[in-house]
């Protein structure tokens, strides 16, 4: 059995592996920002020597989007010298990384899908510091996956399903943006995805680097927030709201967004054999869960 140890416990990717790994025969050692704070060098190395993994996992990350604009030195500190420090401790260690990364460190302009061959172009802090720790992954550590996806939402934690439950309640109109366009991604998909690649890592079938990985089909916010209540109220939670499409510049923010981040998925697929997952398949258990 491989042992994994896994950033950021509480958070929602950290959660769904911990929840789901031992169906995939990965020994998962979770640990909290509090136990280890993969911006502290120290903290990293000695987690590595008590726990004593055969892979890293980052589910750690700094993703308060606008907030970041006005905290850059604490974006950054987690993003890329976060994401520095678990590089080097794994060469140190001979260990091999999974990292969590974004859509975010794309500009949005591009028409088509986007490839990870094509160029990045962050608009916010978020992106750009996410985008320097992925480089810095690049230039520490050849033994790495770093899987880029987007529109996170699962179970345990806070994501956009949940808020639009919870203004659902209170809210007879809800106004949504519908000129941003991504593929969201429930997290427990992520976290299967990133459980299959140890099972490859650990027979030796792997070809390190860069991979996309996100939910189909793409969409809007607004077409998101729809499929959440017409989910909604096919579970007789009907909450009687009305989501309306407003474009972004109705609803100004101080971290600039992407258009259109929709992720070109084939070379997983070609290489693993791990499809893109339906993201509207997990929102009844995830509604319930919020109902319950």
């Amino acid at each position: 059995m491989m042992k994994a140890l896994v950033t950021a416990a509480n958070g929602q990717v950290g959660h769904a592996l911990s929840q789901l790994a031992e169906a995939y025969d990965v020994d998962v050692v979770s640990l909290p920002r509090t136990a280890l704070d993969i911006s502290q060098a120290q903290s990293i190395e000695q987690a590595i020597g008590e726990t004593k993994p055969d892979i890293i996992i980052n589910a750690a990350a700094y993703t308060a989007v606008d907030k970041a604009e006005s905290d850059q030195k604490t974006a950054f500190l987690v993003n890329e010298t976060g994401a520095a420090n678990l590089a080097s401790a794994c060469h140190k260690a001979n260990l091999p990384l999974i990292h969590i990364s974004t859509d975010y460190v794309y500009s949005g302009e591009q028409t088509t899908s986007y490839k990870e061959t094509d160029g990045t172009g962050p608009l916010n802090i978020y992106g750009k510091s996410k985008l320097a720790g992925d480089m810095a992954i690049v230039d520490l550590l050849t033994r790495h996956i770093i899987l880029r996806t987007s529109w996170v939402f699962g179970l345990h934690g806070n994501n956009f399903v949940k808020t639009m439950l919870r203004l659902g309640k209170d809210r007879d109109e809800l106004g949504i943006i519908n000129d941003q366009h991504g593929g969201p991604t429930a997290a427990e998909d992520i976290a299967e995805t990133i459980l299959k690649l140890c099972g490859f890592i650990q027979k030796g079938d792997v070809e390190w680097g860069l991979y996309h990985y996100s939910g189909q089909p793409a969409c809007s916010w607004y077409d998101f927030a729809v499929e959440i209540f017409d989910h909604a109220r096919s579970l007789d939670f009907d909450q009687g709201v009305t989501v309306k499409p407003i474009p972004t510049s109705d609803y100004p923010t101080p971290a600039a967004r992407p258009k259109s981040t929709i992720l070109d998925c084939s070379k997983i697929k070609n290489r693993y054999n791990i499809p893109q997952p339906d993201w509207r398949s997990r929102l009844d258990t995830l509604i319930q869960a919020e109902f319950a």
